[in-house]
């Protein structure tokens, strides 16, 4: 038979794509029957203008699937790409009656018995993983039978529907082959169309959840339990990846690949003993399974950056949601994690059915809260409610239309707006197309919270001691504040609707601070718009990178050595210490006063850190003197009266020497062209 497996289009300019690891796992599964199997990968063939978007991309798409001459088309279905399954689906089955439509995935292992019901053209729903079932399915096709007898499988009888029992869980994860990646196109393929630096592999590490999240539906497809692969087998796909098919960096999909330290230890020892902790990997983590220990050590193994499902702020929706997780514990776990040179990308959810004001405050302080330390990749979204969970059986009467959250976005294919079939296709069955509709809460309305989703994450990027310490000093809930900026914001501009871009934080955030300050009749942190001075000189220090600069002083060449000061820094003079302020507003001190203290502060970027050094007024002047005009003698001939008034001139100009080696050093100085041409000869 010949097989077609679908991943549906989809596009999201800021997300990248990579390739669909269940429908590989399943074509792979598939290799050892006479059968031939090909993928369509419709969002990378989007990007890479194999499919153009726009009103006729589903028969687009149903043409190059039916060239094929396709006997079966299976669909891997998640929420977003449910509706433009639908519609292919639908276009197959009109074109050739006789197409076998089968469709699998999270989504549709809930609602299967309603979709076969509600979409004629699907003859049949695959629950739950696939390797087993859907080549079951197709042998029974081969032989002109239906899904009788297969667990695992709902399908069509005549006008009835039949529902098989479950399938048993995979007892042994390690018993599936290698996913076979010569069946979609390589690596670089999805990182060039995707304008990515580096060739992103997926390494399925293991399947299952043991928590009871109301809002996930993962816990329920795996029954509460987990599986992991062997550390073993691990090992050896990963190699097989990154020497095979050119994988330079790895994704680790497991959401629980913390939760059992022990696998984690000897993951990451056979990591560094089978030579691979040179290819960095990603994973996903709760902040309760680790310690600065167990970073260290998934940071030597190679890991680089993670994702941490903090959730909320609010002790009383952590409660809702069941999340069991100790809120005091998670400041301290993003420091140790950023410590580690781990960047973590920070998931908060706010809009809970039951949340108020308060609790949405809640989440947003703590949004701020890790954001001070930086080095973080805050992600803030509206709750989602995915079909079979409890936040969807307990509260699918409320379920609204009014915005579009995270999970709802992606088939904008007319023009950047959802085509009206599709639109059409969620307004007739809210339990289907559940992602797309929205639970409303007392705490804000739907589109405020869509506002916050979309943008408060700019002001945790760029300016979060200044906010917080802001809201602090006015007594200000957080989000009254934020839409308080966000209105002066728009009397400002003149903009028609409230909007939030990085440029308008940086061009007016401390404007509107210190407009806030000037209305106040005192003020207790007097060192706040230094503060705000401070994040404005890093957003502009993060224009740069210095890492690639070197500096080295030919002591046998100092008559004519013209040292330049590098335009990859930027020097800020300070009121305050700003130094003080900065390591207490780290450690979650936010209550402080402080004295004056002139202080002089240098801003520098390193790859994906900020490096931040404090100078006298000997090195400010120095370094200001650095224009590439002026040798290193008429520097200390300039600064001599100034700092040295009662020392010999040698010995003042050997301490500008010096001082010129330890600026270059620390990528602060670099050389004039005439030393470029010098040592370039």
């Amino acid at each position: 038979m010949k097989i077609s497996l679908v991943f549906p289009p989809f596009f999201l300019e800021p997300m990248y794509s990579l390739p669909p690891l269940g429908l590989v796992n399943i074509a792979t599964a598939l290799k050892g029957y006479a059968h031939e199997t090909s993928i369509f990968d419709f969002p990378l063939a989007i990007r890479q203008k194999h499919i153009k978007l726009g009103k006729g991309i589903y028969d687009d798409c149903a043409d190059a699937i039916m060239a094929g001459g396709p006997d079966v088309v299976g669909f891997s279905v998640q929420c977003t790409t449910y509706p433009s399954a639908l519609q292919i689906a639908r276009r197959i089955k009109e074109k050739r009656p006789g197409v076998k439509i089968i469709f699998g995935g999270h989504n549709t292992s809930f609602v299967d018995e309603r979709t076969l019901a509600a979409y004629p053209w699907v003859d049949a729903v695959v629950r739950g993983e696939g390797e087993i079932t859907f080549p079951n399915l197709i042998k029974a096709y081969s032989h002109g039978d239906d899904g009788a007898g297969i667990a695992g499988v709902t399908y069509r009888v005549g006008a009835g529907i039949v529902r098989n029992p479950d399938r048993g869980l995979i007892a042994c994860l390690d018993d599936l082959s290698l996913p076979d990646y010569t069946l979609v196109p390589p690596f670089s393929a999805y990182r060039d169309a995707c304008g990515i630096r580096r060739s992103i592999g997926i390494m399925e590490v293991g399947r299952g959840c043991p928590h009871r999240c109301v809002y996930c539906s993962q816990s329920l497809l795996w029954r509460r339990q987990t599986r992991t692969f062997s550390v073993q087998r691990l090992i050896a796909e990963m190699r097989h990846l990154h020497e095979t098919f050119g994988a330079e960096c790895i994704l680790l999909a497991y959401d629980q690949f913390t939760a059992r330290r022990s696998f984690v230890e000897e993951f990451c020892r056979c990591v560094i003993e089978a030579g691979l902790s040179h290819v960095p990997w990603y994973c996903i983590s709760r902040l309760d399974s680790v310690d600065a220990p167990l970073l260290g050590l998934m940071r030597e193994a190679g890991c680089e950056s993670m994702c941490y499902g903090i959730d909320s702020g609010s002790t009383r929706t952590l409660a809702f949601i069941r999340k069991n997780i100790d809120r005091d514990i998670l400041l301290r776990r993003v420091k140790e994690t950023t410590d580690q040179g781990i960047v973590p990308t920070l998931s908060f959810v706010i809009g809970f059915p039951e949340e108020e004001k308060e609790d949405i405050d809640d989440t947003l302080e703590l949004a701020l809260r890790t954001g001070v330390p930086g080095n973080s990749n805050p992600l803030i979204q509206l709750a989602t409610i995915l079909p079979g969970t409890d936040l969807h059986r307990h509260y699918a009467d409320r379920l609204v239309r009014a915005v579009d959250t995270y999970f709802s976005l992606g088939i904008e294919f007319d023009g950047g707006k959802r085509l009206p079939e599709d639109d059409a296709l969620i307004d007739s069955d809210p339990t289907v197309f559940s992602s797309f509709y929205n639970l409303p809460c007392p705490g804000r309305p739907l589109g405020e919270l869509n506002i916050i989703a979309n943008t408060f994450f700019f002001i945790v990027n760029f300016y979060p001691r200044s906010f917080l310490l802001l809201c602090l000093e006015c007594g200000a809930s957080v989000s009254d504040l934020f839409f308080r900026w966000l209105e002066w914001l728009k009397a400002t501009t003149g903009r028609p609707s409230l909007q939030l871009s990085p440029r308008d934080c940086y061009r007016h955030f401390p404007t509107f601070l210190h407009e806030i300050l000037a209305g106040r009749d005192s003020i207790i942190r007097t060192h706040l718009p230094d503060v705000a001075r401070y994040e404005t000189l890093a957003i502009e220090a993060g224009r740069f990178d210095a890492s690639d600069s070197s500096f080295h002083i030919d002591l046998n060449a100092m008559s004519g050595f013209k040292p330049v000061r590098s335009e990859k820094i930027v020097i800020g003079e300070f009121t305050f210490n700003l130094s003080d302020i900065i390591l207490d507003l780290n450690d979650g001190r936010f209550d402080g006063t402080y004295p004056q203290q002139e202080t002089f502060l240098v801003f520098k970027q390193e790859k994906d850190r900020l490096d931040v050094k404090e100078i006298n007024d000997f090195g400010r002047n120095f370094l200001h003197l650095c224009d590439g005009t002026r040798t290193l003698d008429n520097i200390s001939e300039e600064l001599y009266g100034r700092y040295a008034a009662c020392r010999a001139h040698s010995e003042f100009h050997r301490a500008c020497v010096e001082a010129a080696q330890v600026l270059g050093q620390l990528k602060m100085l670099r050389f004039g062209q005439s030393e470029i041409d010098r040592e370039g000869r």
